[in-house]
């Protein structure tokens, strides 16, 4: 890692709690779905619109590891500002961000224009020539994960109801044994069915 990446290193951009040493590009994606819905004549009707979740792209640099001065071993030096060791090399970036992805929890993301949170890593591309062997350059696709809170809420008492047997909450009974009904008993119901069609019941 060479000194002018630490003098420009770009404290405002952080991916959870990793900051890269250079951003070359962010794109910003914020949409909004419009249903459409066709009817026999005339145009299409739209009766409401809701929000996707935004997306951002960015194409980052991580600076190559190595001491930073002849004299002293700046290998082992945590960076407070970028969260890394200031000779964290590409290979040890690149498995951090492949752990922040497979952790699959949710993390903000601070970007020149904007501040995300509840941010996923969607996808992680890298690329490797000639000119950043010794360097990480990598697009990350970040995606935001609409998080929702539920409440559970307590119902009547089932003596409460009026039709208890459709309404009362599920209650487990234990198992259930089927058992064949006896010759007598079907004959029972036999001539009660009879006697309510008879009596127009």
């Amino acid at each position: 890692m060479d000194i002018l990446s630490v003098m420009f290193s770009q404290q405002t951009r952080k991916i959870g709690v990793i900051v890269p040493s250079v951003v070359i590009s962010e794109t910003h994606t914020d949409t909004s779905n419009i249903t459409d819905h066709p009817v026999q004549q005339g145009a299409t009707i739209s009766d409401h619109a809701y929000d996707t979740p935004s997306e951002v792209i960015m194409s980052l640099g991580f600076a190559g590891g190595g001491s930073l001065l002849d004299v002293v071993d700046t290998t082992k030096v945590f960076d407070i500002a970028t969260g890394l060791s200031l000779g964290t090399n590409p290979r040890a970036v690149y498995q951090q961000l492949l752990d922040l992805k497979s952790s699959y929890k949710p993390f903000d993301v601070a970007t020149g224009k904007r501040l995300y949170n509840n941010m996923l890593i969607q996808n992680i591309s890298v690329t490797t020539d000639k000119t950043s062997e010794n360097v990480l350059s990598v697009t990350l696709t970040l995606r935001e994960v609409m998080i929702v809170e539920t409440s559970p809420n307590k119902t009547a008492p089932a003596e409460n109801m009026k039709h208890s047997e459709d309404t009362a909450p599920v209650v487990n009974v234990g198992t259930k044994v089927t058992v064949k009904p006896s010759l007598p008993q079907r004959i029972l119901d036999f001539i009660i069915e009879r006697g309510k069609k008879w009596l127009g019941l």
